[in-house]
């Protein structure tokens, strides 16, 4: 896959504001969220992947479909399973009764689209990046 590797870097998006409020976060967390906007790099070494969030130096590594405990924040604990079809990579994120985040990644040439659902609210939110 001829993303694998290369720096994605965050061009815009829609309806993220309105994700945030629905999903709950704080004031604070909220205008951190919002400037959160992270280049991403996505890598592959035999059956695993290795998700980088440059900027705040967070990385995940995961086994397509295997759920694994990820601690964000410092403190916020999800169960998480991410799944690979193709060029498009599916995270589940389950913060118990904080609700269930979703973000999912589909790479085609350049490009970059995140498309972010969440189980308290019924709209969609999408990030856009470039590489």
């Amino acid at each position: 896959m001829a993303y694998f590797g290369k720096e994605f870097t965050f061009d815009r998006e829609e309806n993220m504001e309105e994700f945030i409020n629905a999903i709950g976060a704080s004031e604070g967390s909220a205008l951190d969220f919002l400037r959160y906007t992270p280049s991403q790099v996505i890598e592959k070494d035999g059956d695993s992947y290795k998700l980088m969030l440059k900027g705040v130096n967070h990385e995940v590594v995961f086994k397509a479909g295997v759920p694994f405990t990820e601690v964000i924040r410092g403190t916020l604990e999800s169960k998480t399973t991410i799944t690979v079809e193709g060029d498009t990579f599916t995270e589940v994120q389950d913060f118990g009764s904080h609700g269930i985040l979703t973000s999912k990644r589909e790479y085609s040439g350049d490009g970059l689209k995140v498309t972010y659902t969440c189980s308290k609210w019924c709209g969609v939110a999408y990030r856009y990046f470039r590489a």
